[in-house]
């Protein structure tokens, strides 16, 4: 009969177990867990604290008792390894409760100890104010000091996932929080660009944010930065990162690997024929590198732990390793990675490309429509997807996922570029996003569309002087644009093509990056040999100078509109407004929403919706008056002229579109 062995429980080990009991009835099945819990949701500790989830009592998975009635397994809490007899098979421990020491005989041994929160040796660190957030007991600490003391002030010292999930949370609990990060931005396994749309949105949410700093003290009520900056900081958070729990497998002799964590092959096995590993302390195959990594993830080690359980009990399952797939939400903004960065394919010598876009996750047309990011890297030869990032507030996560599976089955832009997916109004676009993002790819790739990411901007930037070209409306260049960028819609291009000289370097921008490869391929048309379009367009740029300061261009940012925890998001009926008119003289109509009308309008001109103009043309005045009307691109203006026509009014023209009306009013 087999006697399987698992060290450590929660996400590996307790998987390891209930695959074992699955595969073998006769098998005698063993788990010490150091900890006083064999199975809980460490992923949503800070969801308690924050208070979404409101019972701590879901947050416990499975006690000992009702495992062992579930798997007919012994589980043994708050029993340590402290030794690995590996001659002998047998594990010695300790309880740390009562002082028993014991034995425990295997054919076949798992070690999924995981890993613990780095200490940084910070002074101060020791104080009753500073906390990590680990296990449920860590958890209970720091929501017995939030309910005892009542603290106004936290300071998060990590801007990783749990870090910002913790932000989140303090902020829900009333506390005025600040983030203190090593790296140039949070989420520094993102792209600046990425990680922009988090700090956008802490940001508004009124968390401060302290990137590139590092703490030196904390005291009772603040923390010291390298700079000598104090910060208010009644309570502290450790979450700098996680360091695998290797003490006992070194011990025993076990192969460490190269990437700092415990050696295993494909099946998990580790040095020794008859003791496999699992979970945050081994490391892995990652499957775009083909090198040794650590990935500390819940989704790869709950898949190690079956496999490590299947190959202990004679099969022959192979892991195939992983690629990283992570997200996070913070307050309503979400984002997440798969595969490699760019800058990390590079690093890692692979010849890599990558583009940006922004697209509307479901139609535009259909109310609540958010824009999502995505961002694909990608091998300029072969094409095959290398990593990917997406950010936005709908629609990140299932662009993420789809993202995943093409880094794992490696396959190329064009691959994804004929690729169908699921499409209704309501739940998508005829042309998704990942579509969109593997045209622009393709473009990219073949030359058609000369592109470069922001950061590859900046660094172009280094050793080329260019003109830029802002190509979005006039309101919007007034409200922020890259200094020094001449003001061009991209309506008035055309119009004023032969005043640029031709054989200059330009770089150009719209809002999202469309327009920008538009007007590139009318640039180009015209014999402008040196044109580039700036991936993304000014989201990409302004979510970028968000999260990182640019060596080569500046782009000034205001703050972030500030966000109330708990207001309506939803999206209210457009109200409209009847006005009263003088019924003589020319009168300019903006057919646009009350949205757009508000960011800004040609002088003088009334909003009267598309949708309201054959309701509201009584308001109007006489039928011989002059009406002209524009909208965004003169689609909705010349519905609303036909209608006005077939009304009786004789003197209505279509303006066109809002660059071609200012255009006319400044000349």
């Amino acid at each position: 009969m087999e006697k399987i062995v698992i060290i450590g429980g929660v996400a590996a080990g307790a998987t390891a177990a209930a695959k074992a009991r699955r595969l073998s009835a006769d098998a005698e099945i063993t788990i010490l867990e150091a900890g006083a819990d064999i199975s809980f949701a460490n992923c949503g500790l800070p969801y308690y604290i924050g208070g979404d989830i409101k019972s701590r009592s879901k947050l416990i998975l499975q006690s000992p008792e009702s495992f062992n009635e579930a798997y007919q397994t012994n589980v043994h809490i708050h029993t340590s390894a402290t030794k690995i007899d590996r001659a002998n098979k047998r594990v010695h421990t300790l309880n740390s409760k009562t002082g028993e020491e014991k034995t425990f005989d295997y054919t076949k041994l798992i070690l999924a100890q995981g890993g613990k929160p780095i200490a940084p040796p910070i002074k101060g660190a020791d104080q009753d104010n500073v906390f990590q957030l680990w296990t449920l007991e860590d958890m209970d600490n720091i929501e017995s000091y939030i309910s005892k003391y009542n603290p106004k002030t936290a300071v998060v010292v990590g801007g990783g996932f749990i870090g910002l999930e913790m932000a989140e949370a303090f902020t829900k609990r009333g506390l005025k929080v600040s983030i203190v990060e090593m790296m140039p931005h949070v989420m520094g396994i993102m792209e600046a660009e990425t990680a922009g749309v988090i700090q956008e949105e802490l940001l508004a949410y009124n968390v401060d944010l302290y990137t590139g700093k590092a703490v030196t003290e904390i005291s009772s009520h603040e923390v010291i930065l390298n700079d000598g900056k104090s910060v208010d900081a009644d309570l502290v958070l450790l979450s700098i990162g996680v360091r695998p729990t290797l003490t006992l497998a070194k011990e025993a002799g076990l192969e460490i690997g190269q990437a700092g964590g415990l050696l295993v092959d494909s099946t998990l096995k580790t040095s020794d024929d008859d003791i496999y590993a699992a979970g945050d302390m081994v490391e892995l195959e990652h499957r775009v590198m083909d090198k040794k990594v650590r990935i500390p993830l819940a989704g790869p080690a709950n898949r190690q732990g079956r496999i490590a359980a299947e190959n202990a009990l004679g099969k022959k399952h192979e892991y195939k390793g992983s690629i990283g797939t992570s997200i996070v939400k913070v307050f309503e903004a979400i984002a997440g990675i798969t595969g490699l960065s760019l800058k990390a394919a590079r690093a890692e010598g692979l010849d890599a490309d990558a583009i940006v876009v922004h697209k509307e996750h479901h139609t535009s047309y259909y109310p609540g429509a958010e824009m999502v990011s995505v961002l694909v890297v990608y091998d300029k030869s072969t094409g095959v997807i290398l990593g990917g990032q997406t950010a936005g507030y709908e629609g990140a996560d299932r662009r993420l996922d789809v993202l995943a599976t093409a880094v794992a089955s490696k396959l190329t832009i064009t691959d994804l570029a004929d690729m169908d997916f699921a499409y209704s109004p309501p739940l998508g676009n005829a042309n998704d996003a990942i579509n969109m993002a593997a045209y622009v790819a393709e473009n990219r790739q073949s030359g058609y569309s000369p592109t470069l990411t922001v950061d590859e901007v900046d660094a172009y930037l280094d050793e080329h002087k260019a003109h830029w070209i802002d190509l979005r409306d006039v309101f919007s260049y007034e409200k922020s644009h890259v200094e020094g960028a001449i003001s061009l819609p991209f309506e008035l291009l055309h119009s004023t093509i032969s005043q640029l000289p031709k054989h200059d370097l330009f770089l150009i921008y719209d809002q999202t990056g469309k327009k920008g490869h538009q007007a590139l391929r009318q640039l180009i048309g015209a014999g402008f040999t040196n044109v580039i379009n700036v991936s993304g367009g000014y989201l990409s740029l302004s979510h970028y100078v968000r999260a990182n300061t640019p060596k080569n261009f500046i782009l000034e940012l205001g703050h972030p509109e500030l966000k109330t925890l708990g207001e309506n998001e939803g999206h209210e009926e457009e109200e409209t407004t009847e006005v009263e008119l003088n019924d003589t003289g020319r009168l300019v109509v903006d057919t646009r929403t009350a949205e757009e009308y508000a960011y800004g309008a040609y002088p003088g001109a009334i909003n009267i919706s598309l949708d309201e103009i054959e309701r509201r043309a009584s308001e109007l005045g006489h039928l011989d008056r002059e009406i002209v009307l524009y909208c965004a691109s003169g689609a909705r203006s010349a519905y609303a002229t036909r209608i006005l026509k077939h009304l009786g009014f004789t003197n209505v023209t279509n303006g066109g579109g809002i660059a071609r009306m200012m255009a006319n009013y400044r000349e």
